[in-house]
């Protein structure tokens, strides 16, 4: 019987603490012909995407990859990838959580063609953009006003 990585229940426990302590979860993921992502938003072969409830529908963190919806300038996407793919999670608000090696097999076939990602529909209520998100910021006031 084969030993099942640590990992993507890692990744799990820390998307769960993040959510229950109102934190924005961030992922960060390396790019290879597996990661089914927005490629325009692709920098040094990584991306970084918020995987917030409020910004993700259908998020499934399973053992072998990561799926959900996210939309990306308005337009609702598919995204898939690697869980072996996933380099760090983080809180975007204090850069807590955990860095990953990545796996063995990431870097292996570059020349393979990446899939491409075609925009799909929502089919819920439209959620929040979860565009590329900029690296943790430390102090300042919250831009958000409470509304009665």
């Amino acid at each position: 019987m084969s030993e099942i990585s640590t990992k993507p229940y890692l990744i799990r426990a820390i998307h769960q603490w993040c959510s229950d302590q109102g934190l924005t979860p961030y992922i960060s993921v390396v790019v290879d012909h597996r990661t089914l992502v927005p490629r325009q938003f692709v920098q040094d072969g990584q991306i970084v995407l918020n995987v917030s409830v409020d910004a993700t529908q259908s998020l499934v963190i399973g053992n072998e990859m990561i799926a959900f919806q996210a939309r990306f300038g308005g337009v609702a996407q598919n995204i898939s990838l690697p869980v072996d793919n996933v380099s760090a999670i983080y809180a975007r608000e204090n850069g807590h959580g955990m860095a990953f090696e990545v796996g063995a097999g990431t870097f292996g076939d570059e020349d393979a063609e990446a899939p491409e990602l075609e925009p799909g529909l929502s089919d819920g209520p439209a959620s929040a953009d979860a565009d590329e998100p900029s690296p943790p910021k430390g102090g300042g006031r919250s831009h958000l006003k409470l509304v009665k």
